[in-house]
């Protein structure tokens, strides 16, 4: 909570330092503040620690992504409903690597918390999905494939769709 008042607080400072700066004609450092004061609120909608995650994530390195994800203290606190939902899911796709059984546990608290995008809920559960196959419950995943293929518009997840039913078949 600390953490969100002072990114606040220091996005309002900034802005009062650029008013003052247009008042002494000095439109220029102004500008350069209000844009400063842009990239600090930037950062209380997106955690600089969740883009990084994502980043290692999208280059296949699971560790940096996890201690990206670990330099959050306090993420109930610290992040807003949406952040913290992409936490969730980060966290359970790089548990999932680990283990299926927390990683349960974070991608249907991410789903549940709210995940803003289709695309990111369609990953989700198809990462749900694949737990499911593990676990050999075969129903819940023909639901949560059937969820994939409506969240998913663009096609992006087809391949690892019919990767999951093939697993399926041998069960």
């Amino acid at each position: 909570m600390l953490n969100k008042i002072i990114r606040l607080g220091l996005t309002l400072a900034i802005l009062v330092f650029a008013v003052l700066q247009f008042i002494e004609g000095n439109i220029g450092n102004g500008i350069m503040l209000v844009l400063l004061s842009g990239l600090v609120l930037f950062t209380y909608f997106r955690n600089e620690n969740i883009l990084l995650a994502l980043w290692h994530l999208r280059k296949n390195n699971m560790g940096k992504a996890e201690n990206s994800l670990k330099r959050i203290k306090n993420p109930e606190a610290s992040l807003v409903k949406g952040q913290l939902a992409y936490y969730y899911m980060l966290m359970g796709m790089v548990e999932s690597q680990r283990g299926i059984g927390k990683a349960e546990t974070l991608l249907r608290k991410a789903l549940s918390t709210g995940l803003r995008m289709k695309h990111d809920q369609a990953m989700a559960k198809l990462q749900l999905a694949g737990i499911a196959i593990a676990k050999r419950r075969k129903r819940e995943a023909m639901v949560l494939l059937g969820d994939v293929k409506k969240l998913d518009t663009r096609g992006m997840l087809t391949d690892q769709v019919k990767m999951i039913k093939a697993q399926m078949k041998r069960i």
